[in-house]
């Protein structure tokens, strides 16, 4: 496996480490794709798993301009707008 040296980490908040998993030998990676459910689980060989339940979102960043120079000049940026979500 590549060492990483990588400096520059993500902020915290975009970041998370799974320590119990470190040195744990995986067995299988699935994908699960359901109209209620997507997630991603990776199974261990002692027979433990990590799961990842995903919620799909979506983020708009509206922006109001003026094109009457042929160009694009924006006049106003509108705060983001995301979708809800449930957590389960």
């Amino acid at each position: 496996m590549a060492d990483n040296q990588n400096t520059d980490l993500p902020d915290p908040s975009t970041r998370q480490d799974f320590p119990e998993v470190k040195d744990k030998i995986v067995e299988t990676v699935g994908i699960t794709v359901e109209p209620d459910y997507y997630g991603i689980t990776i199974r261990f060989q002692d027979r433990t798993a990590l799961t990842f339940k995903i919620e799909p979102c979506v983020f708009a960043f509206p922006v109001y301009s003026d094109f009457a120079s042929g160009e694009e000049k924006p006049l106003t940026r509108y705060q983001p707008i995301r979708s809800t979500f449930r957590r389960p």
